[in-house]
This record gives structure tokens, sequence and C-alpha cells, in this order.
């Protein structure tokens, strides 16, 4: 099962310091942002905690905000009200966004955040992609990040524990990962994420959750993307990179 109710609360720890700001996780894709046409609608599902919308609306950006947890969605409705900006935040799965929303409205679309995975299987995947292509406009584009899942599945099923304290708003965690790889591709795997807080008195208060997942070859990605009209125009694709970034354009005849 997959919430993120519980790491909601916690999620800044697993945000790179460096992108905590609104304004500079924005930054990390001005390339792709000086594509759009002025007064821009631009869609951020799977929008966590607000960083990447809030720091689009501050640009003077038209945005939407959806996630399918309850609780993601209120941390980015008061992020945005902290920064002053104006933002719609709904909830909503990948599946349920033409039910909120006309086609053809948006001119991008974030799904960043390596969030795809959680997509249930190949027809998940396909259903989440079919339904943010068909909000793009025509000429519109998608902006995905995924992890390099080829290289996740060769490392198997581990525990991966942060080196040092991870420092938040005044507070130190330590964050740990355990990795179950299932057998095969297409099969579930798990990934459990805990977030354990230090306090001045050394006291540990520990917040964790385990989410499904189910990886994907680049290749079936790439497939994917093409039988919902899109056509990927930028790739950062490495085998040996921990994530890549895939900007994918909707032709005029989707």
């Amino acid at each position: 099962m997959t919430d993120y109710d519980v790491l909601a609360e916690v999620y800044e720890w697993l945000i790179s310091e460096a992108k905590l700001p609104p304004a500079e996780f924005a930054a990390s894709f001005d390339d792709v942002l000086r594509l759009l046409p002025s007064n821009a609608h631009v869609l951020d599902c799977s929008c966590g905690t607000g960083q990447l919308a809030v720091g689009l609306a501050g640009r003077g950006i038209q945005v939407v905000a959806t996630d399918a947890s309850e609780a993601m969605v209120r941390r980015t409705a008061a992020l945005s009200e902290e920064f002053g900006t104006s933002i719609r935040a709904v909830q909503a799965n990948w599946e349920e966004l033409p039910d909120h929303f006309e086609d053809d409205t948006f001119d991008m679309v974030f799904c960043v955040g390596n969030s795809l995975h959680h997509a249930a299987g190949a027809t998940g995947r396909g259903a989440a992609l079919e339904s943010m292509s068909r909000l793009l406009r025509p000429g519109g584009r998608l902006v995905l990040t995924s992890r390099t899942w080829e290289l996740v599945r060769a490392r198997g099923s581990r525990l991966d524990i942060s080196d040092r304290l991870v420092r938040r708003n005044g507070r130190d965690a330590v964050v740990v990962y355990r990795w179950e790889i299932a057998p095969h591709w297409e099969d579930e795997h798990h990934i459990e994420i805990a977030i354990a807080q230090v306090d001045a008195t050394g006291s540990v208060l520990v917040r964790s959750e385990l989410l499904s997942c189910w990886p994907y070859r680049y290749e079936e990605l790439e497939a994917d993307l093409h039988r919902v009209g899109l056509r990927t125009e930028v790739s950062t694709f490495d085998r040996d990179a921990e994530n890549y970034m895939v900007v994918a354009g909707k032709t005029a005849t989707s």
C-alpha cells in the first residue's frame, strides 16, 4: 500500500537541502520552463509537500498541484500560504485526474520525485500516463523524473542507512531505506522508509512507512509514452546514474 500519510509529516528529510527552498526546486527545471508560453497553466501531479508547485507559482505561473495523499495536499496548501502564492491543491490519484480537469488544459505536466513507480504494474503505469497525456494541450510537455530501476534491481534487497545526521528545521534525523527487490520485474516490490529523529536529550522518534512499487525498464517507459501520444524530446537516462529525467511532447494529432 502506498499512502505517504505518515511520511508526509517528515518528508523534508527526504528532499535534498539544495531543493528545499521552493525557488531553488523550480530553478532546477529552468531549461524546460523556458519552453512555456506566457500565461502558462501547469499541473504538478504527485506534488509531495509542494516545493516545486510553490516555486513555480512564485514565478507567476498558474499552478495546480495534486497528490494521492491527503496529508501531502495539506502540506502543499500550507506551504503555498506560507509563501503567499496562489495554488489550487487537489487530492487525486493519476486515474482520477480527468475527473477534475478538462482535456487539453495544461501547457506542462510535472510528474517528478520518483513517483511513477507507485502505479500498479504496466496497466497502472499506462493508465497514469494516459491521464497525464489527456490533460496536456497539443504541443504541451510532460516532465518526468525516475529512479534508474536497472541500477536499483542490480543491487538487490538491502538496507541503506544514512552515514550522517540530516538536519532540517533545527532537528536531526537518520534516514533509512529498506529495499525488498522481488524476483521479477513485473512483481510488486517494496521500499520501507524510516525517519529516526534524534532530539537534544538523545531520545529517538521513528516514523516509517512501507510503500509498494512496480519498477520498469527505461525502454518500457519509452514505449508507454509513445502509446499515449507523447514523443521524447529530452532524456538524461544513463544506466550508471541514480536518476534521470524525460521531457516528452504531445503531438498535435494526439
